[in-house]
């Protein structure tokens, strides 16, 4: 369970006002004290992200925020992180208190929350200390909403509220598969796994070991090579592969060892898919052709990394674009799960894979550029698209860039 990647994992976050008890709930949900409790309001400043087992459900992320209500100029730095927390949040439990109405940092989150795509659930924790006022629950039941009431001291209702409300909430959460829609159970693929600078000193990255799990989920076969063995891997095959997969830095190469008629695609297209929205993508493909001299492109990494010589994001993807749309591109870098509040001076975002983050993120930041009327694309399939292999690339799931 500790391994299981935290991008993989529903994220539950718990908001509410300062001494709610937000922190108190999430070691009686986990049955262990790994949220730090105190009676001093503002105990959780930053938002604190935990690995766990919440059972009946599983591997789960849970994240304590700050108080929603929290004062001063560091205090609204804080409420901010806790409310950027939400964009990308699979079940938000919103905290309350048993007081005889809600405050207005409390109807503000309930209103954002019930015009938006997030789940949540109303638990009134302190239960304890008396029962929910007839005020506040009719208060609730106006906005269509039943509170369910804990006390995460005597652990009353915590059952309930583990093992049936946000199992519930849950039940429909699925990280989906990679591309095990895409084979046989038998299948044979081959994985083009180039071991460079960015490569990790005695294992692989990430995308990789979970594209292999996902063949074995699949009950295929997987055969992992370097593009140099690709040809002596495709001989040694008494029948073609069902599909090959390669890094998209090995594009071209690949895509000319490889046989007519067996599908190729990459990895970065292939999680395109998994994380985020491929036909969003490529219409950010399609607006390239509106880039002119001195546009900005907006370049986003969602995870924090040691940046090699031959950096792809800040290196490689610069300088394929300026040869292929001109050298007066202007190129910006972002990192973390925050894109820039402004995103309109941007002609173009190119997002990266997302391995590191949940796909609640990645849609998020396909949502903002797109309230912002900015396109996006993502790495794969910008790097596709410049080495003249996108339209093979993306065969395999019966998409052409022609549609739409």
């Amino acid at each position: 369970m500790d391994a299981t990647p935290r991008s993989i994992r529903p994220h539950i976050a718990l908001f509410g006002r300062r001494n709610v008890g937000k922190s108190s709930l999430i070691n009686a949900l986990t049955g262990q004290k790994i949220a730090l409790v105190s009676d001093t309001p503002g105990t959780t400043t930053d938002p604190v992200y935990k690995n766990m087992e919440l059972l009946p459900l599983g591997p789960v992320v849970l994240i304590d925020t700050a108080g929603l209500d929290d004062v001063g100029d560091l205090g609204r730095l804080r409420v901010e992180a806790s409310r950027q927390v939400l964009r990308r949040t699979d079940l938000a439990l919103v905290v309350l208190e048993p007081g005889p109405s809600l405050q207005e940092t409390e109807r503000e989150l309930l209103d954002t929350l019930r015009h938006g795509r997030t789940p949540f659930l109303v638990v009134v924790n302190k239960c304890d200390t008396g029962e929910i006022p007839a005020s506040l629950r009719q208060e609730l039941a106006s906005l269509g909403l039943t509170p369910i009431p804990v006390s995460a001291v005597t652990g009353a209702g915590i059952e309930e509220l583990r093992a049936r409300h946000i199992q519930n909430k849950l039940k429909d959460f699925d990280a989906g598969t990679i591309l095990g829609d895409l084979v046989q159970p038998g299948d044979v693929v081959i994985l083009v796994v180039p071991i460079d600078l960015a490569a990790p000193k005695g294992r692989l990255i990430l995308p990789q070991v979970q594209t292999i799990r996902d063949l074995l989920d699949a009950d295929c076969i997987s055969i992992v090579a370097k593009e140099r063995e690709l040809r002596a891997a495709l001989d040694a095959l008494k029948r073609p592969p069902a599909l090959v997969v390669t890094d998209s830095q090995a594009f071209h190469k690949v895509a000319g060892d490889v046989p007519r008629g067996v599908p190729f695609t990459s990895f970065s297209v292939l999680f395109a898919r998994y994380k985020g929205d491929l036909n969003a993508y490529l219409e950010g493909i399609r607006s390239l052709r509106h880039l002119k001299p001195g546009s900005r492109i907006l370049v986003a990494e969602s995870c924090t990394h040691h940046q090699v010589a031959d950096d792809i994001g800040r290196v490689k993807i610069p300088r394929w674009m300026r040869q292929a749309y001109g050298g007066d591109l202007q190129f910006e870098f972002c990192q973390g799960a925050a894109l820039p509040a402004d995103l309109r001076s941007f002609q173009l975002v190119v997002q990266c894979g997302g391995c590191m983050v949940n796909r609640r993120t990645v849609l998020d930041h396909i949502a903002a550029c797109q309230a912002a009327g900015v396109p996006i694309t993502n790495y794969g399939i910008l790097i596709a698209h410049l080495h003249g292999v996108l339209e093979e690339a993306i065969k395999p799931f019966g998409l052409t860039l022609d549609q739409g």
